[in-house]
């Protein structure tokens, strides 16, 4: 009995030193609103970081969803910073502009999947910012998206951009093909299973891509997870506009997890 109450103990003792050391780091971390310019572009995002944290660490672009640079992209930024990242969330479409509505969105992002070079532009505006931060280990940077911008950061690695490692959650899959000698980054896709904007084609029309020029990739698929699956505002935004998209909670969570143990190795 009495080992049993000590290994209690322990464990109480353990778990509360865990609680404690979570809250001094969320406290620690230190979200910024930053501008920032592409040519004549002015750009509107949002930087995070462990203020407490000594030293250079690498740094996280974080590419948002349709609906442009939003609270959601940021508390991702925030998420990174909590696992010793820098982050930037950023804008893509310019002045901070945030879609209302399926159409705006469509008609904002239709610009960038129409023109791959500015979506390029963008995200090395992003990089040059954020490089700028003494926190900043310039040799070891990634990128992160979601729908949208899981698309653009897999344009990104393909057209040969310098990251370490690509993640894509519930993004796009038709876009610009990998040429061989020229994507540089390891991409690991996080796909909901029963995601309707992505069709099986698609799907194989990438693989088969990546695995003729010999691109390092891992494509994690999710059951039953729709497009969109990773935000909790995905349900109420589906409900509104008649869109086929829900949050799920295990995809979210596994996907994360997905995320961590991929750029713990490709850093």
């Amino acid at each position: 009995m009495k080992k049993y109450l000590q290994s209690a103990l322990i464990i109480l003792l353990m778990g509360t030193v865990i609680s404690l050391n979570a809250q001094n780091t969320a406290a620690s971390i230190k979200g910024e609103e930053i501008t920032y310019s592409d040519g004549a572009t002015v750009l509107k995002g949002y930087v995070a970081y462990n203020e407490k944290q000594k030293g250079k660490r690498p740094a996280i672009i974080v590419v948002p969803e349709w609906w442009g640079c939003s609270e959601y992209v940021r508390m991702r930024a925030r998420m990174l910073a909590e696992l010793g990242y820098i982050a930037i969330a950023v804008d893509m479409y310019g002045d901070g502009k945030i879609a209302n509505n399926p159409g705006e969105a469509q008609a904002f992002a239709g610009v960038f999947y129409k023109d791959p070079a500015l979506s390029k532009s963008r995200i090395e505006a992003a990089i040059k910012k954020i490089s700028s931060y003494a926190q900043t280990d310039v040799n070891k940077l990634g990128a992160i998206g979601y729908c949208f911008g899981g698309s653009m950061v897999l344009n990104a690695a393909k057209l040969g951009m310098d990251f370490k490692g690509v993640v894509s959650f519930h993004g796009g899959l038709a876009g610009v093909p990998a040429a061989p000698g020229v994507t540089k980054a390891k991409i690991l896709v996080c796909h909901g299973g029963a995601d309707k904007f992505v069709s099986d084609g698609d799907i194989k029309n990438f693989k088969d891509n990546l695995d003729a020029v010999k691109v390092a990739y891992a494509f994690n698929s999710y059951d039953g997870a729709t497009h969109a699956f990773s935000n909790p505002d995905a349900t109420a935004t589906g409900k509104k506009f008649s869109m086929p998209i829900e949050y799920n909670e295990a995809a979210d969570k596994q996907s994360w997890n997905d995320m961590k143990e991929f750029l713990g190795k490709v850093f």
